[in-house]
């Protein structure tokens, strides 16, 4: 089985690790969000690219989601030493020889599809990672303070600011101009089925949508997609920041109308958020939360047995990951084994300690 997945950081990351092990013989392309990238202290960081690189590879810090595991500090502490600035986003020492050799790849020609090729041949993720484009683009947000009306990049507000202040705009720059990567078009018109993970709708999963040329490709395809909102909120993050800034209520209901029905034709939400419908769209309810892989591997099977279904509708053929458990019925009260949830919205970049959250991307 051929499987596109869409991701931004932890969240999708987090959730791919589900699908390697519901779908383990399947070949599978991520189209990775870029829009997070960004250059600090001469280097080109790609936070949500690294996420699901080391997560997949096995070598991301699992209690914070991102950054290298068994990570030190030196350098980070030695520049502010020197007064060298931001401070507030933190690269670890281990995360550096990444951006290094990113950035002298860059330097030296080669497009950024290449050089994530490059280092995943390093981590051997299990994955095809492409990012959504090999042109530069950086998500931008306008806001209001004391310095007046700015715009300023999306990690300074999501990292320094935790989007505190409210975001006027969010602003793909460099959209109009950006083409997909070598091999998303190709790779989404040849896949079985395509996953929306629960990362974040605006500026993970929303970003890969507006390059030209990828919504169009999907459209023709079987979509299915994670709601990233649980009973009204993101799970431990600050996705809602984003939709109130692009005046969409947070709501599984609201997301899926932000996507819209010719865009995706089945879509899976928590139990709590059972009464969800769209026209043209399956709603099936079920628990999302991710306490580990084998709970993301459920959510998974349930979206590859969604789309198998909605790919062969009169065939009545049983669905090929059939072993995962049956949808919970809308009326289902069942509780949740556990109060702890998986984040959907969580900031792809590294930065300083930051409050709980989830365990999906941003």
């Amino acid at each position: 089985m051929r499987i596109v997945s869409l991701a931004g950081g932890i969240g999708g990351a987090r959730f791919l690790r589900g699908l390697l092990t519901a779908a383990p013989d399947s070949e599978i392309t991520v189209i990775g969000n870029t829009g997070d990238d960004i250059s600090l202290y001469g280097l080109r960081v790609c936070p949500d690219l690294d996420t699901v690189m080391y997560t997949l590879g096995g070598g991301i810090d699992e209690e914070q989601g991102w950054g290298r595991r068994r990570e030190s500090h030196v350098v980070k502490e030695e520049l502010a030493a020197y007064g060298v600035e931001p401070q507030w986003f933190g690269l670890g020492d281990r995360d550096f020889a990444t951006h290094i050799v990113r950035t002298q790849m860059l330097d030296a020609g080669y497009p950024l599809s290449a050089v994530t090729e490059a280092l995943c041949a390093r981590w051997q993720p299990g994955v095809r990672l492409i990012p959504m484009s090999d042109d530069r683009t950086e998500t931008h947000v306008v806001i209001s303070d004391e310095r007046g009306r700015r715009a300023i990049h999306f990690q300074e507000w999501w990292v320094r600011l935790r989007a505190s202040v409210p975001a006027e705009q969010i602003i793909l720059v460099g959209a109009d101009k950006a083409s997909p990567a070598p091999g998303v078009l190709e790779a989404i018109a040849a896949a079985d089925a395509v996953i929306l993970p629960p990362s974040n709708p605006v500026v993970s999963i929303g970003t890969i949508l507006q390059i030209k040329g990828i919504r169009e490709a999907l459209e023709g395809k079987t979509v299915v997609g994670v709601s990233p909102i649980v009973g009204g909120a993101p799970v431990r993050g600050m996705a809602d920041a984003c939709l109130t800034a692009i005046g969409v209520e947070t709501s599984a209901q609201a997301v899926l109308e932000l996507y819209g029905s010719p865009l995706v034709n089945g879509w899976l939400v928590a139990e709590e958020d059972a009464g969800v419908a769209l026209g043209g769209v399956d709603v099936e309810a079920r628990p999302l939360i991710m306490h580990d892989v084998e709970s993301a591997a459920a959510i998974a099977r349930a979206a590859l047995d969604m789309a198998a279904r909605l790919a062969s509708p009169d065939t009545g053929s049983p669905a090929p990951y059939g072993e995962s458990p049956a949808p919970r019925a809308a009326s289902s009260a069942e509780p949740e084994a556990s109060n702890e949830r998986n984040e959907a919205s969580e900031p792809g970049g590294p930065g300083e300690s930051r409050p709980a959250r989830e365990e999906g991307s941003r």
